[in-house]
C-alpha cells in the first residue's frame, strides 16, 4: 500500500465519530422543465380535481375539522373551494428550522437550503457477509451511526431499518430512544397511529423542553397519502396530533403511476398536486403556521409485470415538475433520493441512484429522504450502498459549493508564473489549495491498475464494506445527559406496561 493510501485512510478513521455538518446552499438557478403557463394549467387541474372529484378523508374528527372550516363532506369525500385552499397554504412558512440534540446540526427546510436524510423504513438489511436478512434493532443502531458519522446526511432520520426483533406496538419508544441515545441530528416523528405520535412528541420534550419544541420544532412526522385521492385514520390522527403540537409535517404522496396514478405524466402530476394541496390545506386547519413540506414520490410500473420501476426518467420528470409547483406555491420541497430496483450495491443500484438523484438536485430540492441505503424498490437498507451513497453525498456537497470567481479563483498569478507546456503540480497556488480543490472519493479507485491489482483488487463494494465495518469499529456516541437518559428511560418503562395492558 503506498503512503497517501496510508495517509487517507488514517484520516478516514479518525472522523468516525459523529461530525458536525455543513448544510449546503443552492447556488445557481433552479432547473425549469416548464413555463409559468403550464404551471398555472397543471394548477387549474389540480384545482378541478379537489373541487370536482374530491379527497376522501376516513377519519371522524378529520371531517368534523374540514366542515367547521366550511369544507363541503359528502360519504366521507372533502371537495375544496379552491380560493379557500390558496389562502390556506399561503399559512404555511417558506422555510423553517428543525432543531437537534447537537445544536450545530440544527437544518433550515426550505429556501435555498438543502437537506439529505438517510432510507426510511427497510424491513430487511442487506451487507455483503450475510446476505439480505430481517432488519433488527441493532441493524438500525448501527445505520444511525452511520448517519451521524458523516457530514453529507444533515438530518438523522427515522426507521433506517425496521426493528423487526421487538414488539410493533411499542417500537416507536426503542426507534426513538435510539436517535437520541446514539446519534445527535434531528430525528422523525410517528406517524402510525395517534398514540405512538403523542409518545414521540413527550420524549422530545423531555429531551428539549416542552416550551423549545413549540417554538422551534424538533420533529418532522412523514404522512402518506394513500393514493389515489385518500387519507386513511392513521396517517390523519398522526396529522392532528403533530400539527397540534407544532411540529412539522411532510404530506408526501405514494403515487406509481399506472397503478395509483394516470400513466401520463401531468395527470400524475396533477393528482400528485391535488393530494399534497388538500394535506397541507387541512394541517392549517388544525394549527394555522405549522411547518409542512410539499412531497413528492412518483415512480412507474412495469405495466408487463406490475413491478415498481424505480429511476425510470418519467418519475424524474415528476420530480422537477414538482418542484416547480412547489416554489409557485412557495413551500419547502421534498422529492428524489438514492432510489433503486438492484438487490446490491452494484452497478445497476448506482444507475438508479444516480438518475434518480441527479434531477431532484437540478431542480433544488429542500429535503431529500432515502439519500443513502435504499435497495429494493426500498425494502432493503444495505450497508454497503450506504456509505457508497454518502460517498456521491460529498461530489453533490462540492457541487454546490459553486465557483470562486475572487481573484485567488482566477489565479492569475500562478497563469503568469508556469511557461508555456510547463505544469502547475508545484506553483504556491496550488499547493496552497492541494488538499480542498477537488473531491476525493475514498471508496472510488484512482490509482493505476497495477497498483490496484497489487493492492489486493477490491471492488468498490468491498472497499465499502471495509468502510462501514471500520466507522462501526470507531464510532463513539455523543455524551447524553444522564438526567435526561434516566428520564428517557422511564418514561419508556412506564408506556411500555401501559402499552402492554
Amino acid at each position: 500500500m503506498s503512503k497517501p493510501r496510508r495517509r487517507r485512510e488514517r484520516r478516514s478513521s479518525a472522523s468516525n465519530t459523529p461530525v458536525g455538518i455543513k448544510q449546503p446552499q443552492y447556488s445557481y438557478p433552479p432547473y425549469a422543465l416548464i413555463n409559468e403557463e403550464k404551471i398555472h394549467l397543471i394548477h387549474e387541474r389540480s384545482m378541478q380535481i379537489l373541487s370536482e372529484v374530491g379527497i376522501a378523508f376516513y377519519h371522524d374528527e378529520a371531517l368534523a375539522i374540514l366542515q367547521q372550516n366550511g369544507v363541503t363532506v359528502k360519504d366521507n369525500i372533502a371537495y375544496f373551494d379552491p380560493a379557500h385552499v390558496e389562502g390556506l397554504i399561503a399559512q404555511a412558512p417558506a422555510q423553517f428550522t428543525l432543531q437537534a440534540r447537537d445544536p450545530a446540526n440544527n437544518v433550515v427546510i426550505g429556501g435555498n437550503y438543502l437537506t439529505f436524510a438517510p432510507v426510511y423504513g427497510p424491513p430487511f438489511t442487506v451487507d455483503m457477509d450475510r446476505g439480505r436478512r430481517t432488519s433488527t434493532l441493532d441493524d438500525l443502531i448501527n445505520f444511525i451511526k452511520l448517519t451521524n458519522a458523516t457530514p453529507y446526511l444533515h438530518y438523522g432520520g427515522g426507521i433506517i431499518a425496521e426493528p423487526n426483533d421487538i414488539p410493533i406496538n411499542s417500537r416507536h419508544l426503542d426507534i426513538t430512544y435510539a436517535h437520541i441515545k446514539y446519534g445527535s441530528k434531528s430525528f422523525m416523528g410517528s406517524s402510525i397511529a395517534a398514540e405512538s405520535a403523542v409518545d414521540v412528541i413527550q420524549m422530545a420534550e423531555i429531551l428539549f423542553g416542552a416550551q423549545s419544541i413549540r417554538q422551534t420544532p424538533a420533529i418532522l412526522a412523514t404522512i402518506n397519502v394513500s393514493s389515489p385521492r385518500r387519507l386513511d385514520d392513521r396517517m390523519l390522527e398522526s396529522t392532528i396530533v403533530n400539527a397540534r403540537a407544532g411540529q412539522a409535517v411532510m404530506m408526501t404522496p405514494f403515487i406509481l403511476s399506472g397503478a395509483m396514478g394516470p400513466v401520463s405524466i401531468a395527470g400524475t402530476v396533477a393528482q400528485l398536486n391535488a393530494e399534497v394541496l388538500a394535506g397541507i390545506a387541512f394541517i392549517q386547519m388544525v394549527n394555522p403556521g405549522t411547518p409542512v413540506i410539499y412531497g413528492s414520490f412518483q415512480t412507474t410500473i412495469d405495466l408487463q409485470s406490475g413491478a415498481p420501476v424505480l429511476g425510470a426518467p418519467e418519475s424524474q420528470l415528476s420530480t422537477i415538475l414538482s418542484s416547480q409547483l412547489a416554489k409557485h406555491y412557495k413551500l419547502p420541497f421534498r422529492g428524489s433520493g438514492m432510489y433503486a430496483s438492484s438487490k446490491i450495491a452494484d452497478a445497476q443500484s448506482a444507475y438508479e441512484s444516480t438518475m434518480a438523484m441527479l434531477p431532484g438536485i437540478f431542480s433544488q430540492t429542500n429535503f431529500v429522504l432515502h439519500a443513502a441505503g435504499w435497495l429494493e424498490n426500498g425494502l432493503s437498507a444495505g450497508y454497503e450502498k450506504f456509505v457508497l451513497d454518502c460517498e456521491l453525498l460529498g461530489m453533490y456537497h462540492k457541487y454546490l459549493e459553486g465557483l470562486d470567481f475572487s481573484d485567488d479563483g482566477f489565479a492569475m498569478d500562478s497563469i503568469r508564473d508556469v511557461e508555456p507546456g510547463g505544469h502547475h503540480l508545484g506553483t504556491p497556488h496550488t499547493m496552497k489549495h492541494f488538499r480542498t480543490a477537488f473531491y476525493r472519493a475514498e471508496l472510488f479507485d484512482y490509482n493505476s491498475a497495477e497498483q490496484w491489482q497489487e493492492e489486493g483488487g477490491l471492488d468498490a463494494y468491498k472497499r465499502a464494506n471495509r468502510k462501514f465495518k471500520t466507522i462501526l469499529e470507531n464510532y463513539e456516541a455523543p455524551p447524553l445527559d444522564p438526567a435526561v437518559d434516566d428520564a428517557l428511560r422511564d418514561f419508556m418503562t412506564r408506556r411500555k406496561a401501559e402499552i402492554a395492558q
